[in-house]
């Protein structure tokens, strides 16, 4: 019997921090990674979306106050 060594990239924790860098493009480490049942692959999907979807709506609502108060500045200088 041969001992397989996992792969660095199959762990959880380099999934955690590909999350972080790259969102949801990760997904695909996630559908080939042989230790996750397809349940599990499915909730880790969904939830990697929803988060990717309230941090985009988050960035969003960021960018547009920063509009606003760069409109309010220029205002007050001209």
């Amino acid at each position: 019997m041969e001992n397989k060594k996992e792969k660095w990239y199959f762990k959880t924790w380099s999934l955690a921090v590909s999350f972080f860098f790259i969102g949801p493009f990760m997904l695909p480490l996630v559908w080939v990674n042989p230790g996750f049942s397809k349940k599990k692959k499915v909730i880790v999907t969904l939830v990697i979306l929803v988060l990717s979807c309230l941090l985009t709506l988050v960035l969003l609502k960021s960018l547009s106050y920063l509009n606003t108060y760069y409109q309010l500045l220029q205002n007050e200088i001209y």
